[in-house]
């Protein structure tokens, strides 16, 4: 029997210190209230959670190159501090974090996620849903939910465990992924943790 939420998968979005941290250029100043619903979407999803990171290239390419002259402070290697996961999460760091030098996740994510459907199970299990939370909302949580949603996957967006470059941002980037419905599902935490309830209960009966 396939496992309760075995098809879904928690991803928590670049919950880094450069991107959370008061004082830092990338802040997310709502951050802080994000962490007890991201904490309460981990713990509903036990073995079924992955962190991302995003990192800045050895040696950006292209377009980014523009970009980070006009950042040069990320230009720092994948251990400088800045890219860490946040103390108040990395508790829940339960895999090697997910790590891609662009503001999209999901090309990263797509083996990763195809080998933690495997594990613990007698035969792989695909994912056919994906619970999005992080930051920010505006930039690395909408490319990756875009790019997930166009390749089937179910994507839940739960909107009070992110959080934006400033409230403003978050919530016009809210309005972008609604346009994708159903592909993508704007909702709450609670919404998202009765949704897990019922589904357990469901497999009970």
């Amino acid at each position: 029997m396939t496992p309760v939420g075995s098809r879904t998968a928690l991803v928590v979005v670049d919950a880094q210190r450069v991107f959370t941290e008061p004082g830092q250029p990338w802040a997310a100043p709502a951050f802080a209230a994000t962490v007890e619903p991201v904490r309460s979407l981990a713990a509903a999803h036990p073995g079924r959670t992955l962190f991302t990171r995003f990192l800045a290239p050895a040696e950006p390419r292209g377009a980014w190159q523009a970009y980070y002259d006009e950042w040069p402070f990320a230009l720092q290697p994948a251990d400088a501090p800045l890219w860490e996961v946040v103390p108040a999460l990395a508790d829940l760091v339960e895999r090697p974090t997910v790590d891609a030098t662009t503001f999209g996740k999901w090309d990263a994510l797509v083996p990763r996620l195809a080998t933690m459907a495997d594990e613990g199970g007698e035969a792989p299990v695909p994912v056919e849903r994906v619970v999005l939370c992080g930051v920010s909302t505006d930039c690395c949580v909408l490319s990756t939910a875009l790019a997930a949603a166009e390749s089937g996957v179910e994507v839940v967006v739960a909107a009070d465990a992110c959080a934006g470059a400033s409230d403003a941002d978050h919530e016009r980037a809210l309005d972008a992924m609604r346009l994708y419905a159903p592909l993508i599902r704007v909702t709450t935490t609670a919404a998202v943790l009765d949704g897990v309830t019922a589904e357990a209960a469901a497999a009970r009966s």
